[in-house]
């Protein structure tokens, strides 16, 4: 049974990254309906929280059927950082998250996200500060170093660990990387033989299909998997992963009907969590992945990014619905 302290999560947990613009209330619960185990809200600005900045404060709204859940920050600042992590622990999550890997620059710059790679005395004390702060179990999310000539991961997780963190998840790119080539999950694996780390090990990265998932688990022996951007617009990929795991066969892929159903399901609670205008305008990323490879559906696609009116955006659906499904009877 794989634990974040008093957290049980299973055997062999997935995981749903936390994503900018994407993991958000109306994604997180269709991912948690579709078989997710533990999911992470979008990163949130530590300035932000601790400056009652709207969009920051809307990223702690956490329900009740989402969990178990964990509230990410990041910053760069030890003061504002142990500020932040007293406003999370109001918000009730089951872990806290330290951001130390995401890539983009506006973050980097300011030796946050994975920018603190380069000052690792720094990540562990800043870390530590945190801990020492909340009740709530911490966790890490990083990469494997800032570029492939100061790869420390091994240390790192060793020094995180000793200050108190209760997981680690290790993202098999650098910073330079970016997202861009293969993750390199051997690093992951060093981590997880190391027989200093006693806390869970989980990996992200290129896991996309349910094959990949059983290679991985088999070959790296980490405690659980990751997944990020395989799940947009296909939040099914956590009940088809367990599902060939426990089996060995495939679940079928969602048909029409089924997906048109998550995308109601999906624009509605993004309406109520957003008010229209933003709802309307954030789910725009998602059609696409929605209805991939559904054949003559890019018109209706298109409609759908065009839109601005709620009311028209059901009543595309609808008409996708009928007509497409008359095409393939």
């Amino acid at each position: 049974m794989v634990s974040i302290g008093n957290v049980q999560l299973g055997e062999f947990p997935l995981l749903l990254a936390p994503m900018e613009d994407v993991s958000d209330p109306p994604f997180r619960a269709l991912c948690k309906q579709e078989g997710c185990d533990m999911m992470y809200t979008e990163f949130i600005s530590v300035e932000g929280l601790i400056r009652d900045a709207d969009k920051s404060i809307q990223k702690l709204d956490i329900y009740d059927e989402e969990r178990p859940i964990g509230i990410q920050i990041f910053g760069a600042e030890l003061d504002s950082m142990v500020q932040a992590a007293e406003i999370v622990e109001e918000a009730k999550p089951e872990v806290l998250d330290i951001n130390f890997g995401c890539p983009v620059k506006k973050v980097v710059c300011k030796e946050a996200g994975a920018g603190i790679l380069l000052n690792i005395d720094k990540m562990v004390a800043l870390t530590e500060a945190i801990v020492k702060s909340t009740h709530l179990p911490v966790t890490v999310k990083t990469r494997l170093g800032w570029d492939h000539n100061s790869i420390r991961i091994v240390e790192v997780a060793e020094r995180l660990q000793d200050v108190g963190i209760q997981a680690i998840t290790i993202h098999g790119r650098t910073r330079a990387q970016m997202y861009k080539g293969e993750a390199d999950w051997n690093w992951i694996r060093q981590v997880k033989e190391n027989p200093r780390i006693r806390i869970p090990v989980f990996g992200n990265g290129d896991i996309d299909t349910p094959e990949k998932a059983e290679a991985y688990r088999d070959e790296y022996g980490v405690d659980g998997i990751m997944i990020g951007r395989a799940s947009i617009g296909n939040p099914w990929i956590f009940n088809q992963i367990k599902h060939y795991l426990a089996t060995g066969e495939h679940l079928p892929d969602p048909d029409l009907v089924t997906r048109v159903d998550v995308v109601r399901k999906h624009l509605h609670h993004s309406l109520q969590w957003k008010g229209e205008k933003l709802g309307i305008l954030e789910m725009r990323r998602h059609y696409a992945n929605y209805f991939r490879n559904i054949p003559h559906s890019k018109s209706y696609r298109t409609n759908l990014v065009n839109s601005m009116d709620a009311g028209e955006l059901y009543a595309i659906l609808e008409e996708m619905e009928q007509n497409l499904l008359e095409e393939v009877s």
